[in-house]
């Protein structure tokens, strides 16, 4: 039992790198390019999506890896849309931005620390 409990957890947090590793990719090429294309765009989501399917879909539990996974349904959802890929572009990195805020949010200030606020 223990080894299947190993296995899941090896299993979901591949799960969760390749997420993260699909939202990194996508959001730095509309980042950084200067003039990107619906075709390309395709491309890149194609190419993401064919090693999203070697792993299988697992169950998140954590509620920024949930937001993340529907967040990677609605890239795959543009690919097959009409939508001008500015649009696109403005959607993904405005998700993306707030979906960044929502997991910093987390990491800083931790209720414990805050009776030292009055020495700052």
């Amino acid at each position: 039992m223990g080894v299947d409990k190993k296995l899941q957890d090896a299993t979901r947090l591949k799960y969760a790198r390749l997420l993260d590793r699909f939202h990194k990719s996508i959001t730095s090429y509309l980042s950084l390019s200067d003039h990107p294309t619906k075709e390309t765009y395709d491309k890149k989501v194609q190419t993401n999506l064919a090693h999203l399917s070697k792993v299988t879909d697992v169950e998140l539990y954590k509620s920024d890896l949930k937001e993340l996974e529907s967040f990677i349904k609605k890239m795959i959802s543009y690919k097959d849309s009409d939508t001008p890929i500015e649009d696109i572009k403005d959607d993904i990195l405005y998700t993306s931005n707030r979906l960044q805020k929502s997991q910093n949010a987390k990491k800083y200030k931790k209720a414990k620390y805050s009776k030292y606020d009055e020495w700052e």
